[in-house]
């Protein structure tokens, strides 16, 4: 399976595709003592990986408890294993598998991180130009198939993932209560938030990757945004939401913007985060006729129609750039402040 990009590229999305199905008795658990010889010893599952774009030479990385009681610099990367649980023996004890994982924090790196402000300009009209083919996918099947393997990966790289950590640690306040919609096994928070913030909460199509989430403070909820775009939320409950790399996806993404405001505090706001990259067979018909700048144009225009937020809605390019300029993921912002 390989990732579409609107723009070439001269490096490859660092992942571990994870190649097995998942039982309905799927469990979880995290441990951070580990050998790699003790993870590369389990059997019972087959998984690939594929690496490129990350030092070849990185630091050895600790879990997260132990930055916290240690006080030490954030590291760069934090590897962990997460422990699957796949069946139950005959002897009614289960069988489980480790997977060891990379996470990038987005701290200790030698990128530089600019923001740039991008001014909207498109007006729309007063009714939605929008047709109903506009939202047809390649693939339009039930999308829980197509994310009941878990995908422990990253879908942009590294230089991405730290712009947009350091953008949330400077735009976000202390003490928000953060939802996380359209997540996953990471959410791109800095290290401290699950200590500085009130709460945060997710939703997202998979559990099991939801599950192994260890940010997620207030917990997680599947769900499937496409079958029913409402928020198992209550009104005015949320300082912030951010959505990354994922409302491309949506094939109502104005009622789901709806929702979005119904949860949202006054004075709260949407961060929506977006790059080059995406699953082409996934995303709607006319975000892959687009490019980087009509894609903000087109969700300050999922802004418009849904309503109840405050104008200009601001957008940045917060793209990453590394000592020696070579190619980065480009990212993009558009916040919308509820009125």
């Amino acid at each position: 399976m390989k990732l579409y990009s609107s723009k070439s590229r001269c490096s490859t999305l660092s992942a571990a595709w994870i190649a097995y199905a998942v039982p309905h008795s799927t469990s979880l658990a995290l441990k951070s003592n580990f050998s790699r010889a003790q993870f590369l010893s389990a059997g019972a599952a087959s998984f690939v990986t594929a690496t490129s774009g990350l030092a070849t030479n990185a630091e050895s990385c600790d879990a997260m408890d132990k930055i916290k009681t240690q006080g030490t610099k954030n590291p760069r990367y934090i590897e962990k294993e997460l422990e699957m649980k796949y069946a139950d023996g005959p002897d009614g004890n289960p069988r489980s598998r480790g997977i060891l994982v990379r996470r990038f924090t987005g701290d200790s790196t030698p990128y530089s991180f600019p923001v740039s402000p991008i001014r909207l300009v498109k007006e729309w009209p007063e009714k939605t130009p929008f047709r109903p083919e506009d939202f047809q996918r390649a693939d339009s099947l039930d999308d829980s198939s197509f994310y009941t393997i878990p995908r422990l990966v990253y879908h942009i790289d590294e230089p991405a993932v730290a712009s947009l950590t350091q953008y949330y640690r400077k735009n976000i306040p202390k003490g928000s209560a953060i939802l996380d919609i359209c997540a996953s096994w990471v959410s791109h928070f800095p290290l401290e938030f699950p200590d500085t913030m009130s709460k945060i909460c997710a939703t997202g199509m998979n559990a099991l990757e939801l599950g192994f989430n260890d940010q997620l403070t207030g917990g997680f909820k599947d769900k499937d945004l496409n079958a029913d775009p409402t928020l198992p939320y209550d009104d005015a409950s949320f300082d912030v939401v951010t959505c990354v790399v994922s409302i491309d996806y949506l094939i109502e993404p104005v009622k789901v913007l709806e929702e979005v405001c119904r949860i949202l505090k006054p004075g709260g706001k949407i961060i929506i985060s977006q790059s080059n990259r995406c699953f082409p067979s996934k995303a709607i018909s006319m975000w892959l006729q687009m490019n980087d700048r009509q894609h903000l144009e087109l969700i300050n225009g999922y802004f418009q129609y849904a309503g109840g937020f405050k104008e200009p809605r601001k957008a940045f390019d917060i793209t990453a750039t590394q000592p020696d300029n070579s190619y980065c993921d480009p990212m993009f912002i558009i916040e919308a402040v509820k009125a």
